[in-house]
């Protein structure tokens, strides 16, 4: 499968020189299987330019983590949804008892936004199927309850003995009720080829922001490192942090992982970024 991202912010989108590196777009990853499916995990901002990508007649199947705004707020600007003969597959799941078509069709009426879902070229489907376990092409996809406020969902995609998992906002060893415990994500995340998971804060900021539904990188690297996955992506970069602070904390993770004598690969993800598994 080839993993791309096109969007890693959390929060909110960012612009300015000092972000240029790790970009400021939000969530939003595009994960294609062998046999040419295209999933893209949530619509945050980074999915302007996904659309832009794709052909004049494509096909996409769009998951949702959660429906926070940052991980919605590109959707409307999705060129393939106002393309005639594109075909786009949403799953129709609930956050809060409210469905995601619900939610989309909202963002997109008046006066939120002069467009209406009548007026799309695009083939789109609402699935129920796309939960628990299920199938897209060569992909075999799980799912796993988030740590975070109004709940979520986080991925595994796993195709031909390789596994992606996706865990962002995520706030491990807090309980907001509709997530699980550190040692489901520390099985769900089991030998993982590639592990993307929340690292919106220091352990300092954490003090001040215990319950805000993020991890620290300390806990996103624990989890990495006792879970045996072989490279870990630190993902939801906070809408302040820095080019040079992500190098920082890059840095320093990478040297508790040399202290604890360990093969582990980290590193920020950075828009624009590809992985091949």
């Amino acid at each position: 499968m080839l993993i791309k991202c096109w969007g890693s912010r959390g929060s909110t989108p960012v612009s300015g020189r000092q972000y240029l590196r790790y970009g400021g777009d939000t969530t939003c990853i595009q994960v294609t299987a062998k046999s040419g499916e295209n999933v893209i995990i949530d619509a945050g901002t980074g999915i302007r330019k996904l659309g832009q990508s794709l052909g004049s007649a494509s096909t996409s199947c769009l998951v949702l983590t959660h429906a926070h705004f940052d991980h919605v707020a590109g959707f409307n600007f999705f060129k393939p949804l106002f393309q005639q003969g594109s075909v786009v597959e949403i799953q129709n799941s609930c956050f809060s008892g409210v469905t995601v078509e619900k939610i989309l069709t909202t963002l997109m009426s008046p006066p939120l936004f002069p467009i209406c879902p009548k007026d799309l070229k695009a083939t789109i489907r609402f699935r129920t199927d796309l939960c628990g376990t299920f199938s897209i092409g060569s992909l075999t996809v799980e799912t796993i309850p988030l740590n975070h406020p109004n709940g979520g969902f986080g991925f595994l995609f796993t195709e031909e003995g390789k596994r992606f998992v996706f865990l962002t906002d995520n706030e491990l060893g807090f309980d907001h009720g509709q997530g699980t415990d550190f040692q489901d994500y520390l099985a769900f995340a089991g030998d993982a080829d590639l592990l993307f998971h929340d690292a919106e804060f220091t352990p300092e900021e954490y003090k001040m922001r215990g319950g805000w539904g993020h991890s620290t990188y300390t806990s996103a690297l624990d989890l990495a490192l006792q879970s045996g996955a072989k490279r870990l992506g630190l993902f939801h970069l906070n809408q302040n942090r820095t080019d040079v602070q992500m190098d920082e904390i890059q840095a320093e993770c990478r040297s508790r992982i040399r202290s604890a004598g360990s093969n582990l690969e980290c590193f920020g993800v950075a828009c624009n970024t590809a992985f091949i598994l």
